[in-house]
């Protein structure tokens, strides 16, 4: 078993202390800079009244884009087992496979 990671991330203006597997540190250190950079981003460009709004904004963007992703995979998915199928029908005429 891997030795635990103490680190503390700062995200609106608050310290976080996490006990983390060395292996995840990478992703939540970008993870973090992330949203530091998102919530900057919606405090310059709307008016927000305080940071629990700007986290829910963030939150609100980065879970639409995971949802995004799954919705256009499934799509991709969908096309691609309609080809496979179409490719499997052609050549079984082809060899007389019923």
């Amino acid at each position: 078993m891997s030795e635990r990671l103490k680190i503390k991330l700062s995200i609106a203006d608050r310290v976080y202390p996490l006990t983390i597997d060395p292996s995840q540190e990478e992703g939540l250190r970008k993870a973090a800079k992330n949203i530091e950079q998102l919530a900057k981003k919606f405090e310059q460009n709307y008016a927000v009244r305080d940071k629990q709004d700007v986290l829910a904004m963030c939150a609100l963007q980065f879970a639409s884009k995971i949802e995004q992703r799954g919705i256009e995979q499934s799509e991709g998915n969908e096309e691609a087992t309609a080809r496979l199928k179409a490719l499997d029908e052609l050549l079984s005429s082809k060899l007389g496979i019923k």
